[in-house]
């Protein structure tokens, strides 16, 4: 259970305290605090089903009857009351089931009544075995029934969506559900029907289904009613060992609880992390874990021999690897990824520098700049958590701006922090963006109204009308990269503001890939490469000669300079897919081109297929580390799967070629690792300045990509849900993916002669598709919104939307009505 959010009596000044008795015993608590609150703090548990501390009161299960005597003023209650929605008062006296016989009747009735239509199927309900009403009804309810009719009885289970299965007969209509649907995530699918007798939990057979946050019903349902499609009938509670771990599927940072048996997960659970995801986490988080186990996992070392890749002993493979590193020299790349841990960005980072003698280093497997590289140096690396904007920041903040970042989609943790602060301490969120989506009208925002590529303006407009000051935290997204201008417009609003500013990324691993040192210019800690001190600092700590000072190139740099002069001749590539860079098909060319293609993977990909040599390494759940969230904040992953089927991960596989190749890694196991990662101080000299933003061009770009007749700007980015590798084998999931649509506004919808619903043909320089027009009424008129990927990209191979049309934000596409025959 999550921590009360109230301040605790130590913290409140004495006249706001209220002193009451509880079973006898006198306790003091802030003003507002409810009974069963004040009971908790005191280690007094009284029974309850509807009652949450993250949901507003209902009263709805009458199972926490207490006794009141006296309410405060000489008079007591005539009958029990709910402890959960009564406030204490002034000199109350509470008797709570343990000194109150009227209190325990009362709580026993109630569990009677509620057996009276349950169906009793605890051997068969997934909730068996941690079920309240099951625990309760045993601990406090009545030896035997008193009913003798019929128990009420519905067709079980129907389904309220593609992963979500309801059985009526065991809701005791403590509607949890419907609360989390409306104060949590804000997406009513789902509410209390029909009146009396007849009133049961159901969806909305007209709006439909469509929440990125609906496990959590399942989670936090006190009784089996609501279950998962996934996890249904696979196993019993007792079954299962559980794990606390991090979440690897954004950015975000939520803790885990980790379900397995038979070395498999069986399910994910929200663990309970008050400061970061509360109690709750994304269906993203929850229901996407299936990914390692499917046909393509590779568990076997593989050496490409006559131009086919063949299954070959660790040594060879080791040894095939270092031929091929060592002919080329220090003319190497390393793209490691977002996915890495703390410890294995370290590892990568020490390798590129001190064993292959090289700079060239990039993280970053997506469209990217010098401009951001010189950003995150400057601004995000060698942070900690104490100087960093966390979660608790944006509840207090005054004002929250939201710059190329969509939080439902990209953050789900930072959406749902976000529409609480909303909510509950009406913080003002603003978007500057194209348009308003559907979560940023759940978080109340304000829209300014900013075409891609003309953020840097938006942010001077803001800051000279006094919209931003000392109170904003600027929250900005990785697709910043694209806009160039934009990361220099923020850090200059922040300094003459007094505003607070946060990069939020997409992946797990990215916060830790800067502070490791996985790009060109950057060594662990924030050190700047072209420091000599930053270097000897490190080289010292490394027990490494000296560092290459040579200026690396980043991950684009690296793949064009492939088969040129003086260019890359040999890659090492982690986790990379080859449709999330910048230049997808330039990327598989350099892939085809370049000499040597060392990949370390744990699935087959575009990279293992043109590779020469393929390392397989562990997944995540079979190995341990440290993530860093957006905040800064270490985040322990825990060996789930300890009967792995490849026992290398990628720090044993590095310190391996490390040996081959004559020289020493310094760590081999995670615990060496986080070792070598707790000794790095972060750097105290001076940052870099930020990168020339190169806007000049840039400008021009997007003006020569400005509406023509028909045309629009383009802006798109991931929906949390689309045709990711991470979301393989989650099948039920994916058929809760949002479709992917082409949204423009009213007036861009008329001039193209297209209703709502609509197909349209949309065409960008590289391609075209087909998708529904959504007239969205907030749209800019000159800009046309899509996914960057999902179900249309999936059915085209390994290419995303983005890639089909040939386009990134600001580029221009045309949309037309697709006429009969399928052309457009």
């Amino acid at each position: 259970m999550s921590v009360d959010t109230e301040k605790d009596a130590g913290q409140v000044a004495a006249e706001n305290l209220v002193t009451l008795t509880i079973d006898g015993q006198p306790v003091s608590v802030p003003k507002g605090t409810l009974i069963i609150r004040a009971a908790e703090r005191m280690g007094t548990a009284i029974p309850r089903f509807c009652d949450h501390p993250l949901l507003d009161p209902a009263g709805a299960c009458r199972q926490c009857l207490v006794d009141i005597p006296d309410a405060g003023n000489g008079r007591g209650f005539p009958k029990p009351q709910p402890s959960c929605t009564m406030p204490v008062a002034e000199g109350m006296i509470v008797k709570t089931q343990n000194t109150s016989e009227v209190a325990r009747k009362a709580q026993e009735g109630m569990l009677e009544f509620l057996l009276i239509n349950h169906p009793l199927d605890c051997p068969i309900c997934d909730k068996g075995g941690e079920c309240p009403l099951q625990n309760q009804s045993m601990a406090d309810g009545r030896s035997e029934s008193r009913y003798e009719g019929v128990k009420r009885t519905y067709p079980k289970p129907i389904s309220i969506s593609a992963q979500i299965l309801l059985d009526r007969e065991r809701c005791v209509l403590c509607q949890r559900c419907t609360r989390f649907s409306d104060q949590i995530s804000g997406d009513p699918f789902i509410n209390l029907q029909e009146r009396g007798a007849r009133s049961q939990i159901g969806g909305y057979d007209k709006d439909g289904y469509d929440s990125y946050f609906s496990g959590n019903v399942i989670q936090i349902c006190p009784v089996g009613a609501l279950t998962s499609k996934d996890y249904r009938f696979r196993s019993r509670p007792f079954d299962l060992v559980s794990t606390r771990t991090t979440c690897e599927l954004c950015a975000a940072g939520c803790e885990l609880r980790t379900d397995h048996r038979h070395y498999q997960v069986t399910r994910r659970l929200a663990g309970n992390l008050p400061e970061v995801n509360e109690e709750w986490n994304c269906d993203k988080g929850r229901f996407a874990f299936r990914y390692g186990r499917g046909n393509d996992r590779i568990t076997r070392p593989l050496v490409r021999r006559d131009g086919v890749l063949r299954p070959a002993s660790w040594a060879e493979t080791i040894d095939a690897a270092v031929g091929g590193l060592k002919a080329a020299g220090d003319h190497v790349g390393v793209l490691t990824g977002g996915r890495l841990t703390v410890e294995t960005g370290l590892a990568w980072s020490r390798f590129t520098r001190a064993v292959l003698g090289t700079n060239n280093i990039d993280f970053r497997s997506r469209p990217a700049s010098a401009e951001e590289a010189s950003f995150l140096a400057a601004e995000v690396a060698g942070r900690s958590l104490a100087e960093s904007v966390t979660y608790a920041d944006l509840e207090k903040a005054g004002r929250v701006v939201l710059v190329d970042l969509e939080p439902e989609d990209e953050s789900p943790a930072v959406f749902l922090r976000l529409r609480k602060a909303w909510l509950k301490h009406r913080v003002p969120v603003t978007v500057i963006g194209s348009h308003l989506t559907r979560g940023s009208v759940k978080m109340g925002a304000t829209l300014e109204p900013t075409a891609p590529g003309d953020e840097a303006a938006s942010l001077v407009r803001m800051v000279e009308a006094e919209q931003i000051d000392d109170s904003t935290v600027l929250l900005v997204g990785e697709r910043a990269a694209t806009s160039p201008g934009t990361l220099t417009a923020l850090v200059d609003a922040a300094r003459v503001t007094g505003a607070r500013l946060a990069w939020v990324p997409r992946r797990a691993g990215d916060v830790g890939a800067v502070e490791t040192g996985c790009l060109p210019g950057l060594l662990p800690g924030g050190r700047p490469v072209s420091d000599t001190r930053a270097r000897v600092d490190m080289a010292t700590l490394w027990g490494a000669g000296s560092l290459p000072s040579t200026p690396g190139m980043d991950a684009g740099q690296m793949l064009a300079s492939v088969g040129t002069e003086g260019g890359v001749r040999a890659l090492m590539v982690s986790g990379v897919q080859a449709r999330d860079l910048a230049d997808p098909q330039a990327a598989r060319r350099a892939l085809e081109a370049v000499d040597f293609l060392v990949s370390l993977e744990q699935r087959a990909s575009e990279v293992t297929e043109r590779a020469d040599v393929v390392l397989p390494v562990s997944l995540l759940e079979e190995t341990s580390g440290t993530f860093l969230n957006w905040e800064h904040r270490p985040g322990r992953v825990r060996v789930i799967n300890k009967e792995a089927p490849t026992p290398m991960n990628e720090i044993r596989v590095l310190a391996a070629l490390a040996d081959a190749m004559g020289s020493d890694l310094g760590m081999r196991t995670v615990v060496d690792a986080h070792n070598a990662w707790n000794e790095i101080d972060p750097w105290q000299g001076p940052r870099p300045a930020l990168a020339d933003p190169g806007t000049a061009e840039e400008a021009a770009r997007l003006r020569d990509s400005a509406h023509s007749s028909g045309g629009f700007k383009v802006d798109l980015w991931h929906q949390m849900l689309d045709d990711s590798a991470a979301l393989s084998g989650a099948v039920h999931l994916i058929e809760s993916a949002r479709p992917a649509q082409v949204r423009v506004s009213v007036a861009a919808a008329e001039r193209i002669g297209a209703a709502d619903g609509q197909a349209v043909a949309v065409t960008g320089p590289a391609g075209s598709v087909e998708l529904p027009l959504i007239v969205e009424p907030t749209m800019l008129d000159e800009v046309a919104w899509l996914p960057s990927s999902g179900p249309v990209s999936a059915a085209r191979g390994d290419s995303s939307l983005r890639e089909i049309l040939g386009v990134s934000p600001g580029d221009p596409v045309e949309i037309s009505i697709k006429s009969e025959g399928g052309a457009a």
